[in-house]
């Protein structure tokens, strides 16, 4: 492959530069190899190779840690395994599960499901998908055969039987109507070979759109489409996820030419409205599921009193922050759930801003201003840039009701700690995922879930909400459990445990040689699932 890059022009003046003798001439040679550094960095960003028609160079932030999907949690496992594996079941765009590998299943009790499979399936290597590779990847992970904490995802399973070759029936130890969900999308366990074990993280072997070429760890994962997938199969012919730990070096790449997608929200909103001016870019957004928050300590003898709670919700005006930090790429929230979940229910109490009705709230808990000032609160944040930009903005609304706010910024190991044992009176931080399902609500806040049994931190404890809760868990009736829900999150949006702030949305900066891309709220890599390259660009 040819490359045509002309030498800069700042390379081209220094070839006819002349410096005089001695000390000068001393000092104009180091002058002149110092620029001649600097152009060699301009003249190397300004060219790129064209680009591999039948390759599509997506950036990540960092490598996947395990592809096995029985192993790997984190963000990029878990998106890149969307593509390698197929699960059980799906999610469509209002977060309700559908068919997968199992094209149809009856609950005929509470405790029992029983999947029919699709027929024809084959792994990528050739080997036909059974129901024994299903009970397989669920046995290996819950008796112990391989090393994962997603085992406890699946704690209520009690054992699988394959009473065919295409139909497998989970028995449950007790009720659970999460299992569905949890069978699907990325959280979901992707279906591999039977007898797969610790080999399955250096080569992973799935059913999916497209298989596995290579990894290089901190370089790049290469896949490539599966020829032999038993659904709709890929347009692209294969796609190179290049590792970019910088922001910085992420918008160089989609400049260069040398990258063709940047994913959800891999680049801050100010540098994503720059690279919206450049051509060859184009930029989609659509509504996202990431969910920031703010939380209280209820424990805290000021923050105890719902009315205080209440006034500092009513006193922070999200709306310029939406529009001036985020520019515009977020909306402002009601519920821990997203709007495209099923169960979400926006007839809940709102707090628009209203700095009167927040000094009227904090009078009649008994604080009233001296000298402007009603009482100091800690806000504990990260050091990241946004994090800070965003207290600080509080600092200034809640002081205008007279709350002091004192922010205390640390690097994020240090402030999460402190989060995850109760060592805050405020803080905020972000739902990634974990709020698609209102299984959240167990998790985050039914008194059984108190750190360290889960990440109800606020140490909030409410019967009404316990018991709703534990209702909404095994019901089967998805009517019943919305109306169960919505009932929740009225009396949560009462009480305010948090303070919901937005939803962040999907952003996505791509080449326009780039075709057919579809976000959808989740946020995975699906969109490439349909992708195409256009050959002539």
């Amino acid at each position: 492959m040819r490359v045509n890059c002309q030498p800069s022009a700042i390379s081209r003046q220094l070839s006819d530069r002349r410096y005089g003798s001695g000390c000068s001439h001393r000092l104009g040679l180091r002058f002149l190899l110092q620029l001649i550094a600097l152009a060699s960095c301009f003249w190397l960003l300004s060219c790129s190779r064209p680009p591999d028609p039948d390759t599509l160079v997506m950036i990540i932030e960092s490598s996947p840690t395990n592809l096995d999907p029985r192993v790997g949690l984190d963000g990029q496992s878990e998106r890149i395994d969307g593509l390698l594996f197929d699960n059980l079941l799906s999610r469509d765009e209002h977060l309700s599960v559908k068919p997968g590998l199992a094209e149809h299943w009856e609950v005929p009790d509470p405790k029992t499901y029983i999947f029919h499979l699709h027929r024809g399936v084959k792994f990528s290597d050739g080997r036909p998908l059974t129901s024994r590779d299903v009970k397989w990847s669920f046995d290996s992970l819950l008796q112990g055969k391989i090393r994962s904490s997603k085992g406890n995802s699946y704690r209520f399973l009690d054992h699988i039987e394959i009473p065919d070759d295409y139909t497998v029936v989970f028995h449950l130890k007790e009720p659970w109507a999460a299992l569905l969900w949890n069978l699907a999308g990325g959280e979901g366990m992707g279906i591999v070979p039977y007898q797969s074990l610790d080999e399955m993280s250096r080569n992973p072997v799935g059913s999916g759109p497209f298989r596995f070429v290579s990894a290089e760890q901190d370089k790049e994962v290469v896949l490539e489409r599966n020829e032999g997938y038993w659904g709709r199969k890929a347009n692209l012919e294969r796609v190179r996820f290049m590792v970019v730990p910088d922001t910085t070096t992420r918008a160089l790449e989609l400049r260069k030419g040398s990258a063709d997608i940047a994913p959800v929200n891999a680049l801050p909103p100010d540098m994503v409205l720059t690279l919206q001016r450049e051509p060859r870019l184009g930029v989609l957004h659509g509504p996202g599921t990431v969910l920031g928050y703010m939380a209280f300590n209820l424990r805290d003898p000021i923050l105890k009193d719902v009315r205080v709670r209440q006034a500092i919700a009513y006193a922070l005006d999200r709306q310029p922050f939406v529009h001036y930090v985020w520019r515009d790429f977020a909306r402002p929230a009601a519920s821990v759930l997203p709007p495209e979940s099923w169960a979400y229910d926006a007839n809940v109490k709102q707090y628009s801003h209203d700095s009167q009705k927040a000094r009227q709230l904090l009078d009649a808990a008994g604080y009233p201003e001296n000298n402007g000032v009603r009482f100091h609160l800690t806000m504990k944040t990260s050091t990241e840039e946004s994090s800070r930009s965003m207290a600080a903005v509080f600092q200034q609304q809640l002081r205008e009701v007279g709350i002091v706010l004192d922010i205390r910024s640390f690097e994020f190991a240090t402030f999460f700690s402190d989060v995850t044992h109760g060592e805050f009176q405020l803080y905020s931080l972000r739902w990634i995922g974990g709020n698609e399902d209102p299984d959240i609500f167990e998790y985050a806040f039914h008194s059984a879930k108190i750190i360290p049994n889960g990440a109800n931190r606020q140490y909030y404890s409410n019967p009404r909400v316990d018991a709703l809760i534990d209702k909404a868990r095994t019901e089967l009736d998805q009517n019943t459990r919305k109306r169960d829900y919505a009932a929740l999150q009225r009396i949560l949006a009462e009480d305010l445990p948090y303070i919901y702030l937005w939803y962040f949305d999907n952003v996505m900066v791509y080449s326009q040689r780039v075709k057919n891309l579809q976000l959808n709220p989740s946020g995975n890599y699906d969109f490439l699932k349909t992708a195409e390259l256009d050959g002539s660009m």
